[in-house]
């Protein structure tokens, strides 16, 4: 048995930046601000309402209140505009899930190696009908690939995909690739 590995030509593999990519539901920019606002709210409304000790903070507590909330909405705007960019693609053998704003993200989960698909959605997320989309591939304790923001339709539309795309891969075994099939 010859063991042969060819050297690829860089120039004809797919470029991953010109894949089409899917905006997630605009509904997820306000559906994250709300989230946001409610994380950000707790620590504004205990540093509001919480009687400090010391006099001197005491004088400051309104300030370091306002201050923290000044924060808490700028944090509410990024997730509002990180939101409205994040996209996703599904390809015959892959699925793409972009996201981020000053740090930006780019995720390639190959089917081959996902084992499990799930949904889950809390109940803001209900609210605003969306579901996110928890990819697992084996050896991992968590989500490898957790897609937020699509419709309900559409998340269980692709989850169902991914599931045929799992039961075909058991049906050919691990012995056969997908050509061979």
């Amino acid at each position: 048995m010859s063991f042969h590995n060819a050297p690829l030509d860089l120039e004809r593999l797919p470029r991953l930046e010109e894949a089409p990519l899917t905006p997630v539901s605009r509904r997820l920019a306000p559906c994250l601000a709300l989230l946001r606002l409610m994380h950000w709210s707790v620590p504004v409304l205990l540093l509001l309402f919480v009687p400090l000790h010391s006099e001197e903070f005491a004088r400051l507590q309104p300030w370091l209140a306002a201050g923290l909330a000044g924060l808490g909405l700028l944090m509410v705007g990024l997730a509002w505009w990180e939101a409205r960019r994040r996209a996703y693609g599904l390809r015959e053998h892959d699925l793409i899930y972009r996201r981020g704003l000053l740090v930006q993200r780019l995720q390639v989960l190959p089917l081959a190696r996902l084992q499990h698909v799930e949904t889950l959605s809390n109940p803001i997320e209900r609210a605003f009908g969306l579901v996110r989309l928890a990819c697992f591939t084996a050896g991992g304790r968590g989500a490898d690939l957790l897609l937020e923001g699509l419709p309900t339709a559409r998340a269980e539309a692709v989850k169902q995909h991914l599931l045929a795309r799992l039961a075909g891969a058991a049906d050919r075994g691990p012995d056969k690739t997908a050509d061979e099939a």
